[in-house]
């Protein structure tokens, strides 16, 4: 496995690999790897032939009273676990060799689908998503990048991004990765206390009621209602309990599957989780 923290080194790298065609996958990542991050490489080595991660935690994603400066880096934890995984390319640049100029004045805006959940709670951070991702696919030019469902939006952001800039990646979302006890695996994960992560499940274990509760007749407003109040009386400060289509559109009677949204702290802890809910039909 290699480790390249310049533009120039990264592509010196894999010029043997464009060179022969070989297929590229892309996962990018902030580090502080976990078992969803590494199913994610499994999952690009199945169909590439290169995979490249990158260890990048992206300032321009983080708002002024966000944990930028003490966000988890874990550098020797990560490196060793993909090599374990079979990781061929780590690509880990300091800040400055993505943002070369300060301030950064470019913006990349995906509009619609960031008004909603995080975009509203989180003013700003779609936007240094898109200007991050984008970067990374100019840099990396991957056949195919990989992302996890527990950020619904953001993959839904991504892929948007990629069909309006007409940018030559294919993005692959893969299934949400879970602890044990249902508690979505997130690198966040590692601020809670043993007291708060005993209560974090409550998220999903909320989500699979309301998933029942839709498929006995149920109507969404009292369903999205119980999941607030099991959240709150397990003691989360709640931020949003929301239901939109796989398409991030407001929810019709006629539609058939509905996304559930949750985003909720723990302390200082900010948690998000959704499920996808196949409704039945008459």
């Amino acid at each position: 496995m290699k480790t390249e923290t310049t533009v120039h080194g990264l592509a010196a790298s894999l010029q043997t690999a464009r060179s022969t065609k070989k297929l590229i996958g892309f996962v990018p990542t902030m580090g502080n790897l976990h078992e969803g991050h590494l199913s994610l490489v499994r999952e690009a080595k199945k169909i590439c032939d290169v995979v490249v991660v990158s260890i990048f935690v992206n300032p321009t994603q983080f708002g002024p009273n966000e944990d930028f400066e003490n966000y988890p880096r874990s550098w020797e934890q990560d490196s060793q676990l993909l090599v374990d995984v079979g990781c061929d390319i780590i690509f880990a640049p300091p800040v400055e060799q993505i943002y070369t100029t300060q301030p950064v004045i470019t913006r990349i805006q995906v509009t619609e689908i960031t008004e909603i959940l995080c975009g509203l709670s989180r003013p700003g951070h779609f936007d240094g998503v898109a200007l991050i991702v984008t970067k990374l696919f100019n840099i990396v030019q991957p056949h195919y990048a990989f992302f996890g469902q527990k950020d619904f939006q953001q993959v839904a952001v991504v892929k948007q991004l990629v069909q309006d800039l007409n940018l030559s990646v294919e993005i692959i979302a893969s299934a949400t990765i879970r602890a044990e006890d249902g508690l979505a695996l997130s690198s966040r994960n590692g601020y809670l206390n043993d007291q708060e992560r005993a209560i974090a499940p409550t998220i999903y274990q909320s989500l699979r009621q309301a998933e029942q509760a839709l498929h006995t007749g149920t109507i969404l407003t009292e369903v999205l209602e119980g999941i607030r109040i099991s959240l709150l009386e397990a003691g989360f400060s709640v931020d949003y309990v929301e239901a939109f289509t796989p398409h991030l559109k407001p929810v019709q009677s006629t539609d058939t599957e509905v996304v559930l949204f949750v985003a909720a702290k723990l302390g200082t802890t900010r948690l998000i989780d959704n499920l996808h809910v196949k409704l039945m039909t008459a």
